[in-house]
């Protein structure tokens, strides 16, 4: 039985590692751990999550409608939400004088696991790491501008000689400068629950599309890229107008470094069901497997020899984009269009995070 439900969830485990050690080390772990078959019954629960749900009755709880056991309609919308779009779904849930982070895992066959965290455990765990970002991302600062001050006095006395070496010193000060600001914005993004922390407003789409372009248009005119872009006017999103400027330009930014010269970047956007689609497609070699599994993890770089520019990111600029797109109840998604170049395409939702069902 325990194997078989770990195989509902898609957790095979492997030759000398038994389903039964897999339980053994949820029950014992620091969350909390429901397991609910096809029909929303209980198939497991750790001793974790029996005393955050106040539910000590042991094995009585097997085979319960977890209905039933936790009736209240926010939690039971988000296991609902979890199902139908199978995909995980975050809530901060308040249950008495409680306040507990819920993640709702899909699984195979409608079966989910629901994972239970002390939210002001968490919330002091995270403000401790920001804080730690922050110091070291503050610390790194002053010396470098320093530097940059330093760099552009020598650029201001360099000769013949060491012209060159002073032009590779500012433009590696420059890269770590954007270093320590993506690090710390990641680190912001990745901290901030789905909805939080957002200046929600209206956006137009393809408005939106035009803004970053048009700071990217130098670059792009250099190497004669221009852009085309597809789709109906006035499609609203609602949203944070910088952040998602910012998931765009890294976007934009990384099609045009990956197109070939006189090449054309083609952006769709396209609007159903409440979700708002904006696809970026380059003319470039497309992606590699390798890059298809790994291309969203931090500090990942292609294939250099895909690029076609000598200009080199941070590498973080699509786990950013990625956990913007996070932050606003959305998904990024990447792949390779089938008539060449590479595809990413933002999913975000028109009314924002607080319409999520």
């Amino acid at each position: 039985m325990l194997t078989a439900l770990l195989a509902r969830l898609g957790l095979h485990p492997r030759q000398g590692l038994d389903a039964r050690q897999l339980l053994q080390w949820l029950d014992g772990g620091a969350l909390g751990w429901v397991v609910l078959d096809r029909r929303d019954r209980v198939a497991h629960v750790n001793p974790r999550a029996e005393r955050m749900l106040d539910l000590n009755v042991g094995r009585l709880l097997l085979g319960r409608s977890f209905a039933k056991l936790c009736p209240d309609p926010t939690l039971q919308a988000t296991v609902r939400s979890a199902r139908r779009l199978d995909r995980p779904q975050r809530l901060e849930w308040h249950r008495g004088d409680s306040e507990i982070d819920l993640l709702v895992l899909p699984g195979r066959d409608g079966w989910l696991a629901l994972q239970l965290q002390d939210r002001r455990s968490l919330d002091a765990q995270l403000r401790q790491q920001e804080r730690w970002v922050s110091d070291v991302a503050h610390e790194l600062k002053t010396p470098l501008t320093a530097l940059l001050l330093v760099g552009d006095s020598l650029a201001g006395q360099a000769n013949e000689r060491n012209a060159r070496l002073v032009e590779r010193l500012q433009r590696e000060l420059l890269r770590l400068q954007e270093l320590v600001g993506d690090l710390l914005e990641l680190s912001r993004l990745e901290n901030t629950l789905p909805g939080m922390g957002l200046r929600l407003a209206a956006v137009d789409a393809q408005a939106l599309v035009e803004q970053v372009w048009a700071g990217l248009r130098p670059l792009a005119e250099q190497r004669g890229i221009r852009l085309m872009v597809e789709g109906p006017p006035g499609l609203e999103l609602r949203g944070d107008p910088s952040r998602l400027h910012r998931a765009l330009l890294n976007l934009l930014d990384n099609a045009v470094r990956y197109s070939p010269d006189n090449g054309a970047l083609q952006v769709q956007i396209s609007g159903r069901s409440g979700w708002c689609r904006i696809g970026v497609r380059d003319q470039g070699p497309g992606l590699s497997e390798e890059d298809l599994e790994h291309m969203f993890e931090r500090f990942y770089r292609g294939d250099p020899a895909r690029a076609r520019t000598q200009r080199i990111g941070s590498g973080l600029g699509l786990s950013i984009a990625q956990q913007i797109t996070t932050t606003h109840g959305g998904r990024i998604q990447v792949g390779n269009h089938p008539e060449g170049g590479a595809l990413i395409e933002l999913i975000l939702p028109t009314g924002g995070p607080a319409s999520l069902p």
